[in-house]
């Protein structure tokens, strides 16, 4: 009654089947409805991309933008050798990212190079320093204008500051002496008319611009540190690719022992970590500085910094022995399941060694993903930068008409020009009002829901063909002779051919919650000055729960898609199937299943704390051997960091496929045990080690 009860609750565990050997071969297509949307929609994203390429110009971004609405500094233009822009009033300038996207209300030209001397229009003005001057003047200034015409037709600046570049643009150099702000060697300057200003007011106007000066700096060193030890840094990377390699082929052969191994490798290595944060807190105790506080620090750039504190190496140890008490927990409690776990691992590493050109395709999974990332952002940058340049009056006195658009090229001689005397057309930004650009916002959102289809696309076909492939083996009664000669490119031919809609239909469901996470994300953004208590909570619950739905979506069309590997049913059936089958033996799942994740997991901490500790002593200098060696660094976190990283996505990628191997093999292990029941005329497909396993399970 018990069973009855849970077939009606789980759907119908699947029939005896004599005909079954395997992944079904006469199939056909599977939701052809979401194949032809996909194929209408990569049209539409092509039209896109074609639409954007044409209206765009990526120059809008390299290059600064003058008053003219000319670039600095491109090749074959009269700005060739004119790279940086220069402000003739940064005082206007309120904030770095108004120079950095827009323009400001003043006059700006394309310059040689940045002001490095303090000069006043009037005090430079027919002496020799007014060809040096000169060139800081709108282009083609009549010599014969006095000062006072030179300032009211805005041909040249009032007074040059010290600037140096920053994004192509020049901005004071603002520097401390003895507790006071200074910009070049001056506290105060004179304006063309000899009127004194005090430096504060000049400091209001580019003292913002600090932050970025220094991001930039930072970006600098940090680019620097790549330069040199890039070379390092492949090495690391592919010292993690064989480690990953050797690993994977060890346990085809001895994965009970590389199982214990890794598990007792990884308690070595943090009770190392343990170890090490503990000597050099000791070390540091007595030594001047070292006992102040995290917070009392702040935010610094260079991490070194951290390293002289106590308090680092105190909080690094804390969480290094959680881990690790977290980890012999587990392995306390989970020892007699690791047992079983070991089992299924070593019929994975079996069907790897037979399929293994399947260790290979994760390379086709990044290619494809490459060429996603490649055209979104590139279509991207197209869609930002194919706006029309604007130009709007600015004045300087009260004027009606300051703010609203004018043309360039007959400003001049127009009514509006006498109307606000003083008054110049200008570049202000790049928008428009035609459809075209009102439809931008609009486009853009489009784009990085296509990319988030296709790349889920890309993820769930090579789900699919390695499911196909690995329960090929499965389902072959007699391993390896009954396995096809090709499992893994017949998988990837049945995929294409026959459930490109099923798998499309996966991708939109995943792709439409991501998009509104990405939306619920900008509104928080939005919504976080505001003062609302209530909308910052129900913003903090609807993130939560898409976050959740997102996981569960994944969980569900992972498994879909190996039941589509098998039987060739559309996405819908194959989901519920697959769910369905889980709960069944939602015990055998969450033993098995989820151990064999955790044993994986501490396979990819062994290989990236390896190779983390390494490049850490390399970098450090702590290597005597090589020690002469290691390129000088302005932040070694850098290259340790991008080995950490690095490595980590290429253990990812090699235990991918064993993750999907375990799977696809846990499912057909759950089919086999309902279409079969070991005797001789419904013998079990699984191998001797699975029989063992399920002797283990039922006991």
């Amino acid at each position: 009654m018990e069973d009855e009860r849970k077939d009606g609750a789980y759907g119908t565990p699947q029939k005896y089947d004599p005909t079954f050997k395997g992944p079904i071969y006469k199939r056909g297509c599977t939701d052809v409805i979401c194949c032809v949307f996909l194929l209408l929609a990569i049209v539409g994203y092509v039209a896109v991309g074609i639409i954007a390429w044409t209206h765009g110009d990526p120059r809008k971004v390299i290059y600064p933008t003058d008053s003219r609405g000319e670039f600095c500094g491109q090749k074959g233009t009269k700005n060739a050798n004119k790279s940086f822009l220069f402000y003739f009033n940064i005082v206007k300038c309120a904030s770095p990212l108004v120079l950095l996207e827009f323009q400001c209300p003043t006059p700006q030209i394309c310059v040689e190079k940045c002001p490095d001397r303090y000069l006043t229009l009037l005090s430079a003005y027919g002496s020799q320093d007014f060809t040096y001057y000169k060139q800081f003047c709108v282009p083609g200034v009549q010599k014969s204008k006095g000062v006072p015409e030179l300032l009211r037709d805005g041909d040249c600046p009032a007074v040059l500051t010290p600037s140096k570049p920053l994004a192509r643009r020049c901005f004071p150099a603002i520097h401390a002496h003895k507790g006071v702000l200074m910009v070049g060697n001056e506290t105060t300057y004179e304006d063309g008319l000899g009127s004194r200003k005090n430096i504060t007011e000049l400091v209001e106007g580019a003292k913002k611009a600090n932050g970025v000066l220094e991001a930039r700096q930072l970006a600098m060193r940090i680019f620097e540190d790549y330069t040199v030890s890039w070379y390092w840094i492949i090495i690391g990377l592919v010292i993690a690719m064989v480690m990953s390699l050797l690993f994977i082929i060890l346990l085809r052969f001895v994965a009970g022992i590389m199982v214990w191994v890794m598990i007792v490798m990884v308690i070595l290595v943090l009770g190392y970590g343990i170890f090490h944060c503990y000597m050099e807190y000791a070390r540091l105790r007595g030594e001047a500085g070292s006992d102040v506080s995290l917070m009392d620090l702040g935010f610094q750039t260079d991490f070194r910094v951290y390293l002289h504190l106590r308090q680092t190496w105190k909080a690094f140890m804390i969480i290094l022995s959680i881990l690790e008490v977290i980890i012999i927990l587990l392995l306390i409690f989970l020892r007699k399941r690791i047992l079983i776990a070991i089992a299924l691992i070593k019929e994975a590493s079996r069907a790897v060694g037979y399929v293994m050109c399947s260790l290979l395709y994760p390379l086709v999974t990044f290619f494809l993903l490459c060429l996603c990332i490649a055209y979104w952002a590139s279509t991207a940058v197209f869609l930002s930068t194919s706006n029309e340049a604007i130009y709007k009056i600015f004045n300087d006195s009260a004027c009606p008409l300051a703010g609203k658009t004018c043309n360039p090229e007959t400003f001049p001689s127009s009514n509006e020009s006498h109307l606000c005397p003083g008054a110049h057309c200008q570049f202000a930004f790049y928008g428009g009002e035609s459809g075209y650009h009102r439809a931008l916002l609009g486009l853009q959102v489009f784009n990085v829901f296509m990319f988030f289809w296709l790349a889920n696309f890309v993820l769930a076909l090579g789900q699919v063909t390695l499911a196909g492939a690995f329960a090929s083996y499965y389902w072959a009664f007699n391993k390896p002779d009954d396995l096809p000669a090709f499992p893994l490119f017949s998988a990837f031919g049945r995929a294409l051919r026959y459930h490109t809609g099923s798998l499309a239909f996966g991708a939109l469901i995943l792709a439409i919650v991501q998009i509104i996470r990405v939306m619920l994300e900008y509104l928080d953004q939005r919504l976080k000055a505001a003062e609302n208590r209530f909308a910052k909570f129900l913003m903090t619950c609807l993130k939560c729960c898409f976050w959740c739905l997102e996981k569960f979506i994944k969980f569900l069309n992972r498994n879909a898609y190996i039941m589509i590997a098998i039987y060739g049913t559309n996405f819908c059936t194959s989901a519920r199937n697959a769910f369905f089958l889980l709960m069944r033996n939602i015990i055998r799942v969450a033993v098995l299943d989820k151990v064999t994740d955790f044993l994986f997991l501490l396979g990819k901490l062994l290989i990236v704390g390896s190779v983390g500790i390494l490049a850490f002593f390399f970098f450090t200098h702590r290597i005597r051997i090589v020690q002469d060696t290691a390129p000088p660094l302005n932040y070694y976190w850098v290259p340790i960091l991008t080995v950490i990283v690095g490595s980590y996505l290429i253990a990812h990628g090699f235990f991918s496929v064993y993750g999907m191997c375990v799977d696809t093999l846990f499912l057909c292990f759950l089919e086999d045990l309902e279409r079969n029941d070991g005797s001789a005329e419904r013998p079990y497909f699984m191998s001797s080690n699975l029989k063992k396993l399920l002797n283990k399970t039922n006991k």
